[in-house]
């Protein structure tokens, strides 16, 4: 099959959150569950929904719209308060998943990411068992469902990831990618806001195929500079690299575990396996790290962090016993465990410290 798309080697993921905020809330409290919900302000004044779960989309409620239009169009909502430094928790969580699989990941919000994945070796170096990969592990430790769209570039990721939410994966292949944009709605394009739309609309413009037809001088000058864009996604072409500027500021390990723990015994060798692999880590990255936590998540999700910071860098993985036996000694007991992981952080270059240390021999 012969395409018009200028293909790219490039492997993008684009993974996005289900119904984030709103997804939380009905984890962490089970009698909001199957129901009609919105995060967001005071419906009797000016608050505006943050989130909106699945089953109140239903009635046409969406993200941004006004509290008082959602209860309009569905009388028995249930509002809550945004709990923004839950979601930033369970954001970082789900970010350090995706490090798992590449450094190369761009946060564009707290529920969704692009990640380049190209060159990967792994699962096959397949990009959507990657994808698939990633939804399973972020289910696993956060019991929160997510989809993955899968392309050549960004733009076209980013649309895929929408194609089947909730808690899916599809692909745009370079041979699929021509025919897909032709009959896309401009609205649907990343990038192609309201505004602009109606613009183009006023020009004749409704459809990928249209836009494709449209001449980039004309764009240009109609648009200025996001002329030249649209032509170019048009066309299928987004140069837009994954944008990550992460530097390492912890190194850690986890693992959930298939069935809940309450052992101490098994915990600790759980707790050292992890131990073991974070410094392993450390190793590889030429760094030593003068901070360790200990993370635990119960039977419920809920979690729990506990930390020691020493004044001379861990110079092995056994080091770290006797620290990590008294912050576990420190973790409430109440309820089984489901994963356990030990960070390592106050990170410093091995190059900086004196060279007769030794620290990895």
């Amino acid at each position: 099959m012969t395409t018009s798309i200028n293909a790219s080697p490039r492997k993008i993921i684009h993974i996005d959150m289900d119904a984030f905020y709103a997804s939380v809330e009905q984890r962490d409290f089970p009698e909001l569950r199957g129901k009609p919900l919105v995060v967001g302000g005071d419906p009797s004044g000016r608050g505006v929904v943050a989130a909106a779960s699945y089953e109140v989309r239903k009635f046409g409620v969406r993200s941004a719209m006004s509290c008082y239009e959602a209860r309009k169009r569905c009388p028995e909502v249930i509002f809550v308060r945004p709990r923004f430094e839950v979601y930033r928790a369970v954001s970082s969580d789900i970010r350090q998943i995706m490090y798992r699989l590449t450094p190369h990941v761009e946060p564009l919000s707290l529920d969704e990411a692009y990640l380049d994945v190209t060159g990967l070796q792994v699962h096959k170096g397949s990009a959507t068992l990657m994808a698939n990969w990633l939804r399973a592990q972020i289910l696993a430790h956060t019991g929160l469902t997510a989809s993955a769209g899968v392309s050549f570039n960004k733009m076209l990721a980013k649309i895929a990831s929408d194609i089947n939410k909730p808690n899916g994966t599809a692909i745009i292949t370079p041979a699929d990618a021509d025919a897909f944009i032709s009959t896309l709605p401009i609205e649907r394009f990343h990038g192609i806001g309201k505004a602009t739309a109606k613009r183009l609309h006023a020009m004749g413009v409704s459809t990928g195929a249209d836009l494709k037809r449209m001449q980039a001088a004309v764009l240009v000058q109609e648009f200025g500079k996001r002329g030249q864009f649209y032509h170019d996604i048009a066309h299928g072409r987004d140069e837009r690299a994954v944008k990550s500027e992460r530097a390492h500021k912890s190194v850690g390990s986890e693992t959930t575990f298939k069935d809940n723990l309450s052992n101490n015994h098994e915990l600790r060798i759980q707790i050292y396996e992890q131990n073991a692999d974070a410094f392993h880590q450390l190793q590889q990255k030429q760094l030593v790290a003068y901070t360790i936590t200990l993370k635990v998540k119960y039977a419920d999700f809920t979690q729990i962090t506990r930390s020691h910071t020493l004044s001379t860098a861990f110079n092995s993985a056994d080091s770290a016993h006797y620290w990590l036996d008294k912050l576990f000694l420190d973790i409430p007991r109440e309820l089984p465990i489901r994963l356990v992981g030990v960070t390592f952080s106050s990170l410093a270059p091995v190059a900086q410290l004196l060279p007769q240390l030794n620290l990895f021999e």
